[in-house]
C-alpha cells in the first residue's frame, strides 16, 4: 500500500521506492555485492525511462533506439545520484534521461526531417533532371516537362524540387551570394533575447512562491529579487545567517522538486 510520503516524493505513479538501496549503495565499496544493487536499482526505474522515450515517438527514429538511449541516461543518473542531497531520485533522473534522448537527436538524425512521400517525389524529380539533361542542352528542364517525363503532376514535382532544395541545411556560417566582405547568414540573423529562456521556468514556478508561507516568501524575494545578502536578510527579520542559508535551501529543494513533479 503506498503511503502518502511516496505519493509526495514520487511523481510516477509506479515510482519504485529505491531511497533505502541508494543508501545503500553509497555506502557500498566497487565490487560484486554493489554492482548486483546498482543493476537492481536501474532495472526498477526502466518503466520511468521508457515512458519517457515514449514522448519522443514519431520523430524519425525508432522506439527501441529510444528505449536504449533512454537507457543509458538512466543509468548515467544512478551513477551520479547523491542520496545525501535530500532532493527525490525521479528530479533529478527525469532531465537527465530526457537531455540524453535530446542529445541523441542533435548528434545522430538529419538537421531536417523529410517524409517518406517528399523523398519518394524528390528522387523521381532528380532521376528525371538527369534523363533530361542529357536531351536539353542550355537550360534547365521545365516544371511541365518533368512532370510528363516522370508521369507526375505538376503540384508533386514542385513538391520534388522544394525537398531536393532543403535536403541539407545551409551552414549559418556560409558566405551569402554576392558578398564581398565575408557576410555571412549569421550576421544577417538577430539574437535571442537571453531573457527568454527563463520566462518558462519563470511561469512554472510562480504558484509554487504564491503557495509559500509569508516568511519563506520574503526571504527568496529579498535573495533572488532585491539581491541582498544572507546577513543583510539574518539582520532585516532579527534571526542568524545560519538559518537564513537554510531557509534559503529547504525552499529551493521544495520548489525543484515540486516543479519536477508537475512536470513529470
Amino acid at each position: 500500500m503506498r503511503t502518502q510520503a511516496s505519493v509526495k516524493h514520487h511523481p510516477h505513479d509506479d515510482a519504485p521506492d529505491t531511497a533505502a538501496d541508494f543508501r545503500r549503495l553509497a555506502a557500498l565499496p566497487p565490487g560484486a555485492q554493489r554492482d548486483a544493487l546498482r543493476d537492481r536499482i536501474v532495472e526498477a526505474w526502466l518503466p520511468m525511462a521508457e515512458r519517457l522515450a515514449g514522448r519522443f515517438r514519431s520523430r524519425g527514429e525508432s522506439f527501441e533506439d529510444l528505449r536504449q538511449v533512454a537507457a543509458l541516461g538512466l543509468v548515467k543518473a544512478v551513477d551520479r545520484y547523491d542520496p545525501d542531497l535530500g532532493n527525490a531520485f525521479e528530479s533529478y533522473a527525469v532531465p537527465t534521461v530526457t537531455g540524453e534522448i535530446k542529445r541523441h537527436f542533435r548528434d545522430h538524425m538529419w538537421t531536417l526531417h523529410v517524409p517518406r512521400r517528399v523523398q519518394d517525389l524528390r528522387n523521381r524529380v532528380r532521376f528525371a533532371n538527369q534523363d533530361l539533361a542529357q536531351t536539353i542542352s542550355g537550360r534547365k528542364p521545365t516544371v511541365t516537362e518533368i512532370a510528363e517525363h516522370a508521369r507526375m503532376t505538376e503540384e508533386d514535382v514542385q513538391v520534388g524540387l522544394e525537398a531536393l532544395e532543403s535536403f541539407t541545411a545551409l551552414s549559418l556560417d556560409a558566405e551569402l551570394p554576392g558578398s564581398e566582405d565575408g557576410y555571412s547568414l549569421s550576421d544577417a540573423l538577430g539574437s535571442a533575447d537571453p531573457a527568454l529562456d527563463t520566462v518558462i521556468d519563470r511561469e512554472a514556478v510562480k504558484p509554487r512562491l504564491q503557495a509559500l508561507p509569508e516568511r519563506e516568501r520574503a526571504i527568496l524575494y529579498m535573495r533572488f529579487f532585491s539581491d541582498m545578502t544572507q546577513s543583510s536578510i539574518a539582520e532585516e527579520l532579527g534571526i542568524s545567517q545560519m538559518h537564513v542559508s537554510r531557509l534559503i535551501s529547504r525552499c529551493c529543494n521544495r520548489l525543484r522538486e515540486q516543479v519536477m513533479r508537475d512536470a513529470a
